[in-house]
């Protein structure tokens, strides 16, 4: 097993509370005492320690780009001109609605993004807006036909337990 901080091990009780917050996000601090049954301040407690460890990175709900009319996603490889740094191209990706993700990377190109659009055409406007600034050198981008497994983290919660 790769070394883990201590702070970033959970015990039982936190994974039965993530779990149960995963599958039910409308449960509630006093539905999930209950379920549990634990006390309410328990659950509170153990909820405002994982996030302010930032194990639980946010409470806002999980939104659907295709049910927004965007169902096309893509990613795009960029390779940048890196003399200013990666904060002037983050900077401009950040004002494109349709990038939803990006990551610096390593191996081929300097940043990896992940953009929606409503169909290919418009896939087209977002990547020249994606290109269209002075430090974007090259975009290499690849259409997602279909997503087999959408982002997950109970196996992870699992796998985080104390011994």
């Amino acid at each position: 097993m790769p070394p883990q901080h201590a702070s970033a091990r959970i015990d039982s009780l936190d994974a039965r509370i993530l779990a149960l917050f995963t599958e039910d996000p409308d449960v509630g601090v006093l539905g999930a005492s209950r379920r549990l049954g634990v006390a309410r301040g328990t659950v509170q407690a153990r909820l405002d320690r994982l996030q302010s460890r930032g194990v639980i990175a946010s409470f806002a709900p999980t939104i659907s780009p295709a049910a927004l009319g965007f169902p096309v996603t893509a990613f795009c490889t960029l390779e940048i001109r890196q003399r200013s740094g990666h904060g002037p191209v983050v900077e401009h990706l950040a004002a494109i609605p349709e990038v939803l993700e990006i990551h610096t990377i390593t191996g081929q190109g300097d940043l990896l993004i992940k953009v929606v659009a409503t169909d290919n055409t418009d896939l087209g406007r977002v990547v020249d807006l994606v290109v269209d600034d002075v430090h974007v050198i090259r975009a290499n981008t690849s259409i997602s036909l279909r997503t087999h497994l959408h982002h997950r983290t109970g196996p992870l919660v699992g796998r985080a337990l104390r011994p």
